[in-house]
């Protein structure tokens, strides 16, 4: 947990898995631990996109969710967006395609940014957030995978 926010704050760095693969398997259990998520996007299109994938992501499960542009979506257990909002009171928001760092980072259980490494505009954001993040106080933490697919903690 950070000191400075009482949250916890994980950037993870997608190398080996694009977005797609990673994010159903973190909301997952996010959802499997009793957490309601945001999942907040730059851009309408990118929403539009992980709204369809989250349906048919597998061909065994769905994830339920919404976007922000539903009536009604206080009670989902996961809602898209492109805002900083939190429409569904929600304890872990997650933070992709380089959405900035909400200021109301204290009202969440765990704030996650996913970053593709890949794409060097998204790694020179990663790197701005943390160091921001750094001097504000915060101890965010740096996951990547190994040659196995496993997390690691690498700072």
């Amino acid at each position: 947990m950070s000191e400075a926010t009482g949250t916890e704050i994980l950037f993870y760095h997608l190398q080996r898995q694009p977005l797609d693969a990673v994010l159903p398997q973190l909301l997952e259990r996010s959802l499997q631990r009793g957490w309601r998520v945001v999942v907040q996007a730059v851009t309408a299109e990118r929403v539009a996109a992980l709204d369809d994938h989250l349906w048919t992501y597998a061909d065994e499960s769905f994830l339920p969710h919404a976007t922000d542009r539903e009536q009604g979506i206080g009670d989902e257990p996961i809602v898209l967006t492109t805002t900083d909002a939190n429409p569904n009171a929600a304890t872990v928001r997650f933070l992709v395609e380089g959405a900035p760092v909400p200021a109301t980072i204290s009202e969440y259980r765990r704030l996650v940014l996913l970053f593709d490494g890949h794409d060097d505009v998204a790694l020179a954001s990663a790197r701005a957030a943390w160091a921001a993040l750094r001097q504000a106080g915060a101890k965010p933490t740096y996951w990547q995978q190994d040659d196995t697919g496993r997390w690691e903690k690498k700072a």
